[in-house]
């Protein structure tokens, strides 16, 4: 008899249970690492699943993380193979080459577009239901990269995009405002990075938008703010070399509005085509309404001229970037 035996009696044999909730992870980094511990303890998952080529790394951070079972609610898998993301609801890919310098080049895009070659198809034959959310950089033409080939709807292919930096913006306004982040409202849309579109134009704090009392603080601080906002993840990553923590809350968010279809407003980037007269199929971040089905909606939103003329430039850049890619 086994130790089961001894301690209690079988009444009805165990029988096999699809999860309600299975999110995948592909890539262990620290990135993907910093997400699957945040799912796992928002408990935003019942069956979490690991993915990563490096064999002995993927066994060793999925060891470390199922030692703490007990203190979380999710089942953790791990595989080498892409089979064991079968049926997920939400993959989420943070596999990539990392940045040698300041910001993403064309020798990290091209190395991410090899890779995802690799990756997408296989998450898309096994879950062919499934939402992508990619957080591998340049996000915007890897999220792309992952539509064309998928050939997932539009809806269902989503990047983590200015989400994070829209996050820096109110946390530096709270810090100059004095008041909680959450309660300054303000978007950073188009292409991430330094290309981005702070709209300065609808930024509020209870319904009171700041170019009406503040106009100092909007306009002409309004490049210096937005300037800290992108300069302040390259401090990050001088100071300790990769951004993890904020980046794996800025997932979790997004992945709580999916799974618990809030029909909340998320910057993300999306397919902005018809948006703001966009005439092609460009990815680029806009406020988004994230439910169950993905993208739900996109918001209308108001920009004024200078605001538009940046978005414009951005969308210019990110149609060249994918027109070379080929796909």
């Amino acid at each position: 008899m086994s130790m089961q035996d001894d301690l209690f009696k079988v009444i009805v044999p165990p029988v096999s249970v699809k999860p309600s909730s299975k999110l995948s992870i592909v890539g262990t980094g620290e990135v993907g690492m910093a997400c699957a511990v945040i799912i796992a303890q928002k408990s935003l998952a019942d069956e979490l699943v690991l993915v990563d080529r490096r064999a002995d790394k993927l066994k060793g951070e999925s060891m470390d993380l199922m030692h703490g079972s007990l203190f979380m609610k999710s089942r953790i898998k791990a595989d080498t193979d892409f089979k064991v993301t079968q049926d997920s609801k939400i993959c989420i890919v943070c596999a990539g080459v990392r940045m040698k310098g300041e910001t993403p080049d064309a020798n990290q895009l091209k190395g991410n577009v090899a890779l995802f070659k690799e990756i997408i198809p296989q998450l898309a034959k096994h879950s062919p239901s499934a939402i992508l959310l990619i957080v591998s950089q340049p996000v915007d033409p890897l999220t792309y990269v992952a539509w064309k080939l998928s050939g997932f709807p539009k809806n269902r292919v989503i990047g983590v995009g200015t989400n994070l930096d829209n996050a820096r913006l109110r946390f530096l306004l709270s810090a100059e405002l004095k008041v909680f982040p959450a309660n300054i409202h303000t978007s950073i849309v188009g292409e991430q990075g330094y290309g981005s579109v702070p709209v300065w134009s609808g930024t509020n704090v209870a319904g009171i938008k700041l170019k009406d009392v503040a106009g100092n603080m909007s306009k002409k601080h309004g490049d210096e703010f937005h300037k800290k906002v992108i300069d302040s993840a390259q401090e990050v990553i001088r100071l300790k070399g990769c951004i993890s923590w904020a980046i794996g809350l800025s997932v979790a968010n997004i992945v709580n509005a999916i799974v618990k279809n809030l029909k909340a407003i998320q910057l993300v980037t999306t397919n902005a085509k018809n948006e703001h007269g966009i005439k092609t199929d460009v990815f680029l971040s806009l406020p988004c309404i994230l439910g169950a089905t993905g993208v739900c909606g996109i918001i209308r939103q108001q920009l004024d001229e200078d605001e538009e003329r940046k978005l414009r430039c951005g969308v210019e850049n990110l149609t060249k970037a994918q027109c070379e890619i080929g796909l």
